[in-house]
């Protein structure tokens, strides 16, 4: 099969694409034949070595993808042969063929093509769990999203209004802030040239705002914290900007503002049930035309190096897709 392959730790640069053996089937697990793939800014973090898992080399990189199940374990009760599905796999999605455990294993909604459900694992589901689940968002409150006009953000942007909250999207520049306002972000701000605590308390009468929702960390996180009134969440989703804030515990105290860690494979492991009626609310919601997800472009496996590049760049809004096999 076709794969990409990363060797050794560096950047997209430092990928090829080459035939290797398929995948081992192992016990509890299933194989996918891969349609599309979703690219993440893991991605570009785990080639890198700078991942929290670090797969032994040669491996391929790839937290999601979509595609038909071809083989299943014995013993394997979650899908059958010929399903349709998507799929966290951790990292191996960049390629034809993935295997990965049945629990990660999700089917798809009949009218949901196979680019646009490669899209919606890690942005949709991550954002729809944390927001739910562990931030708790209510009708009415406002929710600040940092990097919104990514492919996360911007699905935070979307599932908060969906539960009725106002949004503050923040973006670097015009045209990622037209992306958020454009999925339902009530109100921008241009980390560039605005200051993001001053917005913050501005936009909300100089209360702060209820909630935050963070995958970029770094000075990002500092400001939306000092924005954030008394009694406050803030849920940490990654460190896009390649810098781990250190937290400063006064601040946490004297405004009584919460801060939660958030992994969702972690959630899903322990709570299966209500990740399964989380993506059965969010399939609920695309069918009714509530989600669109932004795809911004789509590239073949074969360039896979190119839409790593464009990601680490800051040079897309929305999921960039992989497709590998037929994807109509």
């Amino acid at each position: 099969m076709r794969a990409v392959i990363c060797e050794k730790w560096g950047g997209p640069g430092d990928l090829k694409v080459a035939d290797v053996a398929p995948p081992v089937l192992v016990e509890g697990c299933v194989r996918i034949r891969v349609m599309a793939a979703g690219v993440n800014f893991a991605d570009t973090l785990m080639i890198a070595g700078h991942y929290q898992l670090k797969p032994p080399f040669p491996f391929s990189p790839g937290l999601e993808v979509a595609g038909e199940v071809t083989e299943c374990a014995p013993g394997v009760t979650r899908a059958r042969v010929g399903d349709r599905v998507l799929a966290f796999t951790g990292h191996g999605g960049f390629a034809q063929e993935a295997v990965t455990a049945e629990a990660n294993v999700y089917p798809l909604p009949d009218a949901m093509d196979f680019v646009a459900a490669a899209a919606f694992p890690v942005v949709y589901f991550t954002s729809h769990f944390g927001l739910a689940n562990l931030v708790r968002l209510n009708p009415g409150e406002t929710l600040l999203v940092l990097g919104a006009a990514g492919g996360v953000g911007l699905a935070a942007v979307e599932i908060a209004k969906h539960l009725g909250a106002t949004v503050i999207a923040c973006a670097g520049g015009p045209e990622k802030l037209a992306v958020a306002r454009d999925h339902g972000a009530d109100h921008v701000v241009d980390y560039r040239n605005e200051n993001i605590r001053e917005q913050a308390k501005a936009l909300t009468g100089g209360a702060g705002v209820d909630a935050v929702f963070d995958p970029v960390g770094g000075d990002a996180f500092t400001a939306a914290l000092r924005g954030t009134r008394p009694g406050g969440r803030i849920l940490i989703v990654g460190f896009a900007s390649g810098t781990i804030p250190q937290i400063p515990a006064n601040i946490l105290l004297v405004k009584n503002v919460t801060v939660i860690g958030y992994s969702l494979g972690g959630h899903r492991k322990r709570d299966p049930e209500l990740a399964d009626r989380s993506l059965g609310e969010l399939y609920d919601w695309w069918s009714e035309g509530a989600l669109k997800p932004l795809i911004s472009r789509t590239v073949a496996l074969e360039n896979a190096a190119e839409a790593l590049q464009a990601l680490a760049g800051r040079k897309s809004t929305g999921k960039i897709v992989l497709t590998v096999g037929d994807t109509p």
